[in-house]
């Protein structure tokens, strides 16, 4: 695998756009009630629409498509993955769950692909897939020091909002230790091309996960160390440098994300069917 194909990242990225002017805090709201929306429907009516909207609002951070291409292949490739071992676990609760069995293809046994199913599974991966484009357009938009002083402005502790901007600074440290151990990896034999068989592929992406793993550990206990003894935490308040105020367009945002998560929460308690299905 060339180095090219991983020139991707998690990083904010320094962009003149009408997302990246928003306050911090007005996109993490943005998230939350993208989540929330999403996690209080099956409805593929809304899910659809979301995730087309979610690609839109990637598209516009301005950030080249090359830059994030593996990572919507990727979340697509584990999602479709996620679906086939549902199926082997449960291939009929599609069925169970929409009342009904229209059998499209007999396998063996009790497994069939049913149109319940078929319909149940296509739903469940989208509605996972349309909450990754929106995490995506947070992290690239939203400066981590701008964000964490937006935080504590209104009125979270400091040392948590310090806390959320490292986690943001450190994604792109993750990306490149896992390109630094890919290729270690690599030269060591390991195969992740298309090359070898998928499930052969999965057993070798563990052995790169495994060090990632001790590896983040490693620089999380550096950056404890450093923050100890640059006196962190000793003063009840501190400063901001990158502190943006709430703009006028900021607080439009926020009253009509507050209003969508109303209407989510609300049609969620309201409606008695969890599933939208239009061929019942």
């Amino acid at each position: 695998m060339s180095t090219d194909k991983q020139s991707f990242g998690i990083n904010y990225v320094d962009l003149d756009t009408w997302l990246h002017r928003l306050n911090g805090v007005t996109k993490f709201l943005l998230f939350i009630t993208w989540i929330t929306v999403v996690l209080t429907t099956f409805d593929l009516r809304i899910i659809v629409p979301l995730i087309m909207i979610g690609l839109y609002l990637l598209r516009a951070t301005k950030v080249p498509f090359k830059a994030y291409k593996p990572l919507l292949i990727g979340t697509a490739t584990v999602l479709s993955m996620n679906a086939v071992f549902m199926f082997l676990l449960a291939p009929n609760q599609g069925n169970e769950l929409l009342g009904s069995t229209t059998v499209i293809m007999p396998i063996f046994g009790s497994y069939a692909i049913t149109q319940e199913t078929l319909f149940y599974l296509i739903t469940v991966t989208l509605k996972y897939f349309s909450m990754f484009p929106i995490a995506l357009v947070f992290v690239f938009t939203t400066h981590p020091t701008e964000f964490a002083a937006s935080l504590n402005r209104i009125g979270l502790p400091y040392k948590i909002a310090y806390a959320v901007s490292l986690t943001l600074r450190y994604l792109p440290e993750v990306k490149s230790d896992f390109v630094n151990i890919m290729h270690a990896q690599q030269a060591r034999g390991v195969d992740l091309s298309k090359n070898v068989p998928v499930f052969t592929r999965i057993s070798n992406i563990a052995k790169i996960l495994g060090p990632l793993i001790f590896s983040s550990l490693d620089r999380a206990d550096e950056i404890s160390n450093a923050m100890v003894l640059r006196g962190f935490g000793r003063a009840k308040s501190r400063t901001w440098f990158s502190e943006k105020a709430m703009t006028r367009a900021d607080k439009l945002v926020i009253s009509g994300l507050l209003v969508i998560m109303i209407l989510a929460i609300t049609k969620r308690v309201v409606e008695t069917n969890l599933f939208w299905y239009p061929f019942g």
